[in-house]
């Protein structure tokens, strides 16, 4: 896509959606976290049926760690690898209390030294919770920026780099969920729904799906 097919491309997606979100349930920052770090390989669906029953046990870092990896395995067995996911919110919890009084850091570096918080995981807390325009990269995402041509990359490391290169300013706060949305949704991996879409007539694939 050229500068200026990017730029429709942002205007339609938020037409369609003016105020996107994450799909997670969630009350507070810190349940936000703990959703985020549990649906890595999960689908949102099965996270939040998981975290309505974790959270009404439990829904801060020292309950949390009260409550016991046990405990909260019980609670997630539902969802993929949650063997070390349970460990890793009982060490993120530990972490959250002994070096940031139990609150949510707001950098990623900061973040990314709780366990189970890598960059994608910083990056939705960065934007999703604090409202910094960082922009996390997915599959979904990935895989809508490689063949729309708003930003392709090899990797999502690249491809992240492309997107906060490519996507206007104005956009950024809530690229990440509008692009999220459209390959959940619209530019699913199998079969995307051309005739369907409202990227199609700018889109550098869109042709050879039909």
């Amino acid at each position: 896509m050229t500068p200026r097919q990017i730029t429709v491309a942002f205007k339609r997606l938020q037409k369609n959606t003016p105020t996107p979100t994450t799909e997670l349930n969630y009350q507070s920052e810190f349940e936000l976290l703990i959703s985020v770090i549990l649906s890595a390989q999960a689908t949102d669906v099965s996270v939040n049926l998981a975290t309505k029953k974790l959270f009404a046990a439990a829904n801060t870092p020292q309950a949390i760690k009260d409550l016991g990896v046990a405990k909260i395995k019980r609670h997630i067995k539902t969802i993929g690898l949650f063997n070390t996911k349970a460990n890793n919110i009982i060490k993120t919890c530990a972490l959250l209390l002994e070096h940031h009084n139990g609150q949510v850091p707001q950098t990623r570096e900061q973040l990314q030294a709780l366990p189970g918080v890598g960059r994608k995981t910083a990056n939705v807390i960065l934007n999703t919770a604090f409202g910094q325009p960082t922009i996390a990269v997915d599959t979904h995402i990935f895989r809508v920026s490689n063949r729309t041509g708003i930003a392709p990359g090899k990797n999502v490391l690249a491809v992240e780099k492309a997107l906060l290169k490519s996507v206007p300013d104005r956009f950024k706060l809530n690229a990440h969920h509008w692009l999220i949305l459209h390959g959940r949704y619209t530019c699913i991996a199998r079969k995307p729904k051309c005739a369907e879409c409202i990227l199609s007539d700018i889109c550098d694939t869109a042709h050879s799906y039909h």
